[in-house]
């Protein structure tokens, strides 16, 4: 039997079209999303950004929103672009490396299987504090919050809900009244 090839952080440097890279394997980003999947990130993204407050934290690195594509690199076999997440740490690297507490993922026709299976453990593993699946074309979102190192399901939010979400002296909210209209 032929053993597979793992992939590293060097290998996806070389790669030209725009993938992930997850447990040593590449996982294609293509084709790009629908239209309705990039008004959905850009208002996710919108809402954390303009409900961030940090105020109380005693965390000595900045908070702040980012949207797809952006590079968080876990270890060198894990490379991942989370459509939107918020980083509390500042670099001048290419990439993040620092679990960030919130991540946000927009199912996609492409895409969707991963998020909701391979993606949702690699989060869990990682200790993200919140990670939110969201459907666009149903307009609805999972909420998963960690706790005791495993993803409870703390909401399935519809376009009249809203969440918000407490890290670390951080905290968010998401009205998705604003995100579906």
């Amino acid at each position: 039997m032929i053993a597979e090839k793992i992939y590293t952080y060097e290998d996806y440097l070389k790669k030209e079209e725009r993938v992930e890279l997850i447990n040593g394997e590449f996982y294609d980003m293509s084709p790009s999303p629908y239209p309705k999947h990039q008004r959905v990130v850009s208002r996710l993204w919108h809402e954390l950004f303009r409900n961030l407050d940090c105020k109380n934290s005693e965390k000595e690195d900045k908070c702040e929103v980012y949207i797809s594509p952006i590079d968080w690199k876990i270890d060198d076999r894990n490379v991942v672009q989370p459509d939107v997440a918020i980083f509390c740490e500042e670099t001048d690297k290419q990439y993040f490396s620092k679990t960030p507490p919130v991540v946000v993922e927009v199912l996609s026709k492409a895409t969707a299987k991963k998020d909701i299976s391979v993606k949702y453990e690699l989060y869990e593993r990682n200790g993200v504090k919140y990670y939110l699946i969201v459907d666009p074309n149903n307009e609805i979102a999972d909420i998963f919050k960690l706790k005791n190192d495993k993803f409870e399901l703390i909401g399935k939010l519809s376009r009249d809900k809203e969440i918000e979400l407490e890290w670390d002296g951080c905290k968010s909210k998401i009205d998705f009244k604003n995100v579906y209209n």
